[in-house]
């Protein structure tokens, strides 16, 4: 499983926000084809949002962990039923980490700051 950093985590998150949910898991819980088909969307998105229609909170957090150890992706976001999951390309791997680290390092200029220029 991929460690995110913050600031990782909360770019993912803005990035997910429009996505629509692309695999629906049932009541036939987590089996292989679920799986694949999570794999490839993983594979041609690197980002995806998955909806779990059982009700039960245990289950869904025994998902969440049992997705995550098989196919080496990260948990960016869990709210309710819906689960956004992320897994980089291989290549993109340290591209998607120097990008938002710049993103997350931009100085902010204070309100002060814009009224004192004359």
């Amino acid at each position: 499983m991929i460690d995110l950093t913050p600031t990782e985590r909360r770019a993912l998150k803005s990035r997910a926000h429009h996505l629509q949910p692309v695999v629906m898991i049932g009541e036939g819980g987590l089996t292989p084809a679920v799986l694949k088909e999570i794999d490839a969307n993983l594979k041609s998105h690197e980002l995806i949002k998955i909806r779990v229609l059982g009700d039960d909170r245990q289950q869904r957090k025994a998902l969440i962990g049992e997705i995550c150890r098989r196919l080496d992706a990260s948990l960016v976001q869990h709210i309710g039923k819906i689960l956004v999951v992320y897994r980089p390309r291989p290549d993109d791997i340290q591209a998607v980490r120097s990008s938002t680290r710049v993103a997350g390092k931009a100085k902010r200029r204070t309100k002060r700051s814009y009224q004192t220029q004359r």
